[in-house]
């Protein structure tokens, strides 16, 4: 197994978990487990996508990230807000409004990612055009989806647009510009993204294509928004020429916005992560053609989609296209000193082989095998009853040396039955022979301590899901 260590937005609160199936159901990795009455996060496997947070009717999933007070420990402050922001407030006209509340709030400035994503949908249209024989390019403005190439779908790795995702370009660009304007040494000047997910939280810890973020902190969407409500009515009455994006900025935000500012009609555009997942499994397949360009967002609407935002994803992508429909199309161009290090990636995105079985081809096609085997052995129903998602996974968990097969309650009930059967015909061999006192009781013992251990762990297995509705 790789031994790479992760690190994760999401996280599981104990305290609140039932011990239902939702989570491991809803996983696109299979990342979820439930293991005495509780679930279990393989690290690994996690790509952040939050998928489980928002299926979580308990609120057990969590995601970490920053509170407002970071602000207080750096000089001077700018704030980096998405573009799905400006989606989460009704009849806005006005992006200064926002801008100038977040001044309100306490940052000392702002830079729009909105700005930024301009600047990489330039960049990526000449890579674009210049490259074909890498057709069709992957966005990677989505750390969930590079996460999920890079453990699932190694053959595709290739394809990923070496370019770093707006919100990093706003943040290396953001801090050039606090240096020139304040004279502050770099590292007395906060960045702070205001993130609409738990995966952009994870990627400002464990950046993808570049070795170190300059992202200092992420406040989440949901808790910045109920803070600018009040400063926002104050800021609309004088607001601050502030904005510096448009619409192909700003649409970055919903689904299809990142396909808009290619400015090509030769893309695909999928959202929602189990469609992203479908794509990629095509596009391995070679069942897409003559595509230069596709863009993935493992949220629902895109990033208005997040789950650390507050307003419904399809109401937010409406919101954001009559936003759109007051602002000019470009702003922001890419400027004519921007480095390299700034705007495209410097380390390469490597597999990760983390649900690879063997250390070895040889191994991984016996462990394979016994999967196989094992799958035919339980009923094939994947109702989750034994803590995984699906059969086969309970089966690759029994490989790993994770499990057994005990876990699934069928064939548990299958060896209760049979072992109540063979105790019945001891009784009756007891019975026509006239065994021994001290025989009998001794094999019968043996036989009961067998039942009542059966019995426990089918207990136990029924305790793993005792609020499933199907089981």
């Amino acid at each position: 197994m790789n031994n790479h260590t992760f690190f994760h937005s999401v996280y599981l609160n104990e305290e609140l978990c039932n011990g239902c199936i939702n989570c491991i159901k809803r996983c696109p990795t299979q990342a979820i487990r439930v293991r005495n009455g509780k679930a279990v996060i393989t690290s690994q496997f996690c790509i952040d996508c939050g998928e489980c947070v928002r299926i979580c009717a308990h609120h057990a999933k969590r995601s970490h990230y920053d509170r407002t007070d970071i602000l207080s420990n750096y000089k001077y402050t700018v704030a980096l807000p998405a573009p799905s922001l400006y989606s989460q407030f009704n009849n806005l006209n006005d992006i200064n409004i926002v801008l100038t509340a977040l001044i309100y709030m306490g940052f000392d400035d702002v830079f729009e990612v909105a700005s930024a994503a301009e600047i990489v949908s330039e960049v990526s249209r000449a890579y674009i055009d210049e490259h074909p024989e890498k057709w069709p390019l992957i966005s990677t403005a989505c750390p969930s989806v590079v996460r999920l190439i890079r453990v699932r779908f190694p053959n595709l790795i290739d394809h990923l647009l070496p370019i770093n995702p707006p919100v990093e370009v706003a943040a290396r660009l953001a801090r050039k510009y606090a240096v020139e304007k304040t004279g502050l040494a770099p590292e007395d000047i906060g960045i702070i993204f205001i993130s609409p997910c738990p995966s952009k939280v994870a990627y400002a810890k464990e950046p993808l294509g570049t070795a170190k973020s300059d992202i200092d902190g992420v406040l989440a969407i949901k808790d910045v928004y109920p803070m600018l409500l009040p400063l926002m009515v104050e800021a609309e009455k004088k607001p601050m020429d502030l904005s510096r994006a448009g619409r192909i900025g700003v649409g970055w935000g919903s689904h299809g916005g990142e396909a808009a500012g290619i400015v090509t009609d030769n893309y695909l555009a999928a959202d929602g992560i189990e469609n992203v997942i479908r794509v990629l499994e095509d596009l391995e397949d070679e069942k897409f053609s003559n595509l230069s360009f596709i863009e993935l967002n493992s949220c629902d609407g895109g990033c208005v989609g997040g789950v650390l935002t507050v307003e419904n994803p399809y109401v937010a992508q409406a919101k954001l296209k009559k936003l759109n429909q007051h602002l000019p199309e470009v702003v922001t161009r890419a400027p004519s000193d921007l480095a390299e290090d700034e705007i495209n990636w410097t380390e390469e995105v490597e597999y990760l082989p983390v649900f690879r079985l063997g250390t070895s081809m040889k191994e991984s096609i016996m462990m394979m095998n016994r999967v196989e085997r094992l799958c035919q052995k339980f009923p094939g129903l994947d109702c989750g009853a034994c803590g995984a998602p699906t059969c086969k996974a309970l089966a690759e968990d029994i490989v790993r040396g994770k499990a057994n097969e005990t876990y699934c309650i069928y064939i548990l009930k299958d060896q209760i039955h049979s072992l109540t059967r063979s105790m019945n015909s001891l009784v009756n061999s007891a019975s026509a022979y006239e065994m021994k006192g001290n025989d009998y009781r001794y094999i019968f013992k043996q036989y009961l301590r067998t039942l009542l251990s059966d019995i426990s762990l089918l207990d136990a297995a029924l305790n793993l899901n005792k609020e499933d509705k199907d089981v």
